[in-house]
């Protein structure tokens, strides 16, 4: 049993006091008014006595003496009073089987009064206490918990009592109250003159206790599991939360060693559960390194950042093309800012809608590899217009995979989703047939490879729910989920697009490349958590509102077609599913059917032809 510190024996010689000086006031009251109960004073302090050690004893077991003074609440002065009650009926049962039968009256009145003095202490010595200690305390820094009692609290601990003096050091402004880790020989212990006060289950109410406002989660080296499930605790409280990266991205030099500037705010990320995502950077550099690139969809956030990568693999050049002009603007302002004339980039303002232009790009640009992220993505609207994501989605891949083989790319790279797995609305229709025009391409292609990468939810997309949900926070609006029990895939976008770019290092046509995305997350979940992010409470603070699924929306997405069966390559987390063989004359004859429903704009019909061309289609409209 955890001994008990100076408050706590304060505490414990106080409750003996009251019941000792409660025995007495009780006797004399009985002895004026009551006096045929009343008893003598031996007997008195042998009530005295066994009364004190059985109280304290259940005190104990019931852990009344474990609680600080500032986390204790109505509860816990009810179990303080409950305990009480057992240890006076303790005592009352010990003297009538000891032949000294005492007043059940007597032991009535003096449970009151002796409870009542306890509870009123209590009450009164925390209200006194927090009253003092927040005057003594108050520094106007940030009173910081540490999560980790290893080698990076201590770096942390050493930078912050360095900068003590340093006013225009940012972690002059911290004053750390304490420690957790889970380790059991850790507990209690100091580290630099902070002590290890408990474990991570005991973060709630030791940030409630200390009134801390945030949290250093320092523990680098953790597995994801466990930096989720203690990023989950922490979210739950209202503290500003920042992580240490993992090992592998700290950075360090001759001169520099410091944690706390590295220290980001939590993401929602954080709290998915999933081990970063490895990819063999040599390979993507052989891949990229002199070569010229074209981007469709630029712009987007898929696009931006294949841009972003390809910039850091020494391309002979980068080809933007994107149909609005802003983000495709922005994309190639930061790039130039970030690698200066080092990067030779170009960004063109078109449409893959349009052949004849994007075969003026292709003739004058000769790309040896093409990035294909330009895509109408967003479920609802498509269902509204199918005929848009036809021309759009369809065609537009149709044109750039003919083009980049027409001139002799080397590799073709489309990006598709798990939308496109057995779907059920028409944007996910439109990205199977895309699936399956690239197969067509592989089978009959002499020079280019053509190979189509395949994942799930990006966090921080344009269309992602992350940003939708942030907006509906910020602004004190219910957040809405469609269904209680939808659940999606999710990744990052940079491993989103380490992935394009591992897969077209891999691609020797044909494949689709699939990610192990670990396990799926709730959508409800994920609210939860980023409303805690806010520091708000689901469901009190913050409405969770349920709206019903959208037309063409499942509960669930599968990464891979159940007839395409799977093979793992050199790196573990992502897979292929084998080509499925396409029949050329087939699908040109659909594709010739389904491009003139789509130029008539006849909606019905241009869904009855996705049907046909994509057996697995089960379109609901969700009425």
């Amino acid at each position: 049993m955890r001994a008990l510190n100076g408050r706590k024996l304060l505490l414990a010689l106080s409750d003996v006091f009251f019941i000792v000086f409660g025995t007495i006031i009780t006797n004399l009251i009985f002895s004026r008014y009551f006096p045929y109960y009343a008893n003598g004073y031996r007997v008195i302090l042998y009530v005295a006595v066994v009364d004190s050690i059985l109280c304290m004893l259940v005190l104990y077991a019931m852990g009344a003496y474990s609680k600080s003074w500032r986390a204790f609440k109505w509860k816990d002065y009810l179990f303080c009073a409950l305990g009480m009650a057992i240890g006076q009926g303790m005592s009352l049962l010990i003297f009538y089987v000891l032949g000294k039968p005492v007043s059940k009256l007597f032991f009535l009145v003096n449970f009151i009064i002796i409870t009542v003095a306890v509870l009123l202490f209590r009450l009164v010595f925390r209200k006194t206490f927090v009253i003092l200690t927040d005057a003594g305390r108050y520094t106007g820094k940030d009173r910081t918990l540490i999560v980790g009692a290893g080698n990076a609290a201590r770096m942390i601990l050493n930078e912050i009592d360095a900068a003590k003096y340093d006013t225009d050091n940012p972690s002059s402004e911290i004053e750390v109250v304490g420690l957790v880790d889970d380790s059991p020989s850790k507990i209690h212990t100091r580290l630099n003159g902070v002590k290890v006060l408990g474990n991570t289950k005991d973060i709630p109410e030791i940030t409630e206790s200390l009134e801390v406002d945030q949290i250093i989660f320092a523990i680098p080296s953790c597995t994801e599991s466990d930096k989720k499930r203690i990023l989950e605790i922490c979210s739950k409280t209202k503290c500003h939360i920042k992580v240490i990266p993992y090992i592998g991205n700290l950075l360090f030099d001759d001169d520099h060693t410091e944690l706390i500037s590295q220290a980001a705010d939590i993401k929602i990320e954080d709290l998915l559960g999933r081990d970063p995502i490895t990819f063999d950077k040599e390979d993507i550099k052989s891949l990229i390194n002199g070569k010229r690139c074209l981007v469709t969809g630029g712009g987007g956030s898929i696009g931006s950042e294949l841009v972003r990568q390809i910039a850091k693999y020494n391309p002979e050049q980068i080809i933007i093309v994107d149909i609005y002009e802003n983000n495709a603007y922005e994309i190639q302002q930061e790039v130039i800012m970030e690698h200066g004339d080092s990067v030779n980039i170009e960004t063109i303002i078109s449409s893959i809608r349009d052949y004849d232009k994007m075969d003026k790009i292709f003739k004058k640009y000769r790309p040896n590899l093409v990035f294909h992220a330009a895509a109408h993505k967003h479920v609802p609207l498509m269902e509204v217009v199918p005929e848009e994501a036809v021309k759009n989605n369809i065609f537009g891949t149709f044109n750039v995979a003919t083009l980049a083989e027409l001139y002799k790319a080397d590799k073709f790279v489309m990006i598709s989703t798990d939308k496109a797995v057995n779907p059920t609305n028409v944007m996910g229709c439109t990205k199977r047939v895309c699936e399956m025009i690239i197969q067509y391409k592989a089978q009959h292609s002499t020079h280019t490879e053509f190979v189509t990468t395949r994942f799930g939810n990006v966090l921080g997309s344009n269309g992602s729910v992350i940003p939708l949900f942030r907006r509906q926070i910020e602004s004190g609006k219910p957040v809405t989920v469609t269904h209680p029990d939808i659940i999606r895939y999710f990744m990052t976008i940079p491993e989103a697009v380490s992935l394009v770019l591992e897969a077209g290092a891999m691609a020797s046509g044909g494949e689709i490349f699939v990610l192990d995305m670990g396990e799926p997350v709730k959508i409800v979940t994920l609210a939860e958590n980023l409303i805690r992010m806010y520091g708000k409470v689901p469901y009190e603070d913050v409405e969770i509102k349920f709206t019903g699924l959208r037309p063409g929306e499942k509960l669930y997405e599968e990464l891979l077609m159940d007839e395409e069966g799977l093979k793992q390559t050199s790196n573990k987390k992502i897979f292929i599913g084998n080509q499925i063989n396409i029949n050329s004359e087939e699908l040109l004859t659909q594709l010739d059917e389904i491009e003139k429903y789509a130029e008539e704009n006849d909606s019905e019909k241009v869904v009855d032809k996705l049907a046909e061309m994509v057996p697995t289609f089960n379109h609901k409209t969700n009425d």
